[in-house]
């Protein structure tokens, strides 16, 4: 029992914090209400896992960057291909939260810990997950300009350039500058430690986003008047919309890394660091231009149960060949 619930205390934590945020959400709106507070979070966040990044490991990549270009061309253009498709069976809400969960970058939290649980080339993730976040100043503004504009979601391109350069870029440049300083041992004896503080960050800005959630139900009139069986339809489909979307481009970067003539570890690596997402920057995004957070969420969730499965088996499956 006890080993389950250390394995899996972060999936308990997060349905606690979406309950905390959703009934508790007149006690969460002050918090949530303010940017410094939820900037500063995510700040946070990414200089922790930033400070986790090995510059060694992004080098070794270099020496064979097809599979890394795979990766980023998958987690930065197929994902958001893919989310479009799902534009008939979702509301403009589910939608615009789908879009922004699709035009994240790679999780700085998971896509390496996943790869090398899985006996995948984590080289490859890393670099994957840096270049991504760093190309999101320009990937995000650009395309949730363009594809929420489509529900009516206004939003400011140049503002959203600014917001991601200081909170995801900046965090990260300025904790590569302190690894380079001397903080890298420092860094490697604590990641357990740091990853753990980290998803405390996640767990509150999960909260805040279930706040957010709860304040867009109430003010929407079609939302209060929605039978049961049309919430759960709408959940039942946007859960579907995420399974598919994260599991095509799994298996889109297998294939395409397999077809180029990549080893078994790089193919791993390719699948799961181009079809995962982060959460922390996801929510930040969602509760900024005013759409859904919990497409955010539940892709996520679903990242994190289906990678998981799919780790465990190529794990067995290498032990096998060996």
């Amino acid at each position: 029992m006890r080993e389950r619930l250390s394995r899996h205390w972060f999936f308990l934590a997060l349905a606690v914090c979406l309950a905390t945020g959703h009934f508790g959400a007149d006690w969460v709106r002050p918090v949530r209400q303010s940017p410094l507070f939820r900037d500063g979070v995510v700040f946070v966040v990414m200089t922790l896992m930033g400070l986790t990044l090995h510059p060694a490991a992004i080098r070794n990549s270099f020496q064979r960057p097809l599979p890394s270009l795979l990766a980023i061309l998958i987690n930065v253009a197929w994902v958001p291909l893919l989310a479009i498709l799902f534009r008939p069976l979702l509301s403009d809400g589910f939608y615009g939260g789908l879009v922004v969960a699709a035009l994240v970058p790679c999780t700085l939290a998971s896509a390496s810990v996943w790869t090398r649980k899985a006996g995948g080339d984590e080289s490859i993730a890393i670099l994957t997950t840096v270049v991504t976040n760093l190309a999101c100043i320009v990937v995000m503004p650009i395309g949730m300009s363009w594809l929420l504009e489509r529900i009516g979601v206004q939003v400011s391109a140049a503002d959203q350039m600014k917001k991601l350069a200081l909170v995801v870029v900046l965090p990260i440049l300025l904790a590569q500058l302190a690894r380079s300083g001397g903080a890298a041992t420092w860094a490697d004896r604590r990641r357990i430690q740091l990853s753990s503080i980290a998803q405390i960050g996640i767990l509150i800005m999960v909260t805040l986003g279930a706040a957010a959630g709860a304040d867009s139900i109430a003010q929407d009139e079609h939302a209060r008047s929605s039978s049961l069986a049309s919430v759960w339809i709408s959940a039942c489909l946007l859960t579907v919309s995420a399974v598919v979307i994260h599991l095509g481009a799994l298996a889109t970067g297998i294939a395409l890394a397999r077809l180029t003539g990549a080893t078994r570890a790089e193919q791993i690596a390719v699948g799961i660091s181009g079809s995962q997402k982060t959460l922390m920057v996801g929510i930040q995004m969602a509760i900024d231009v005013g759409v859904s957070v919990f497409p955010m969420i539940v892709y996520h969730v679903a990242q994190l149960v289906l990678d998981t499965v799919v780790a465990d088996r190529w794990k067995k499956n290498t032990s096998k060949q060996e």
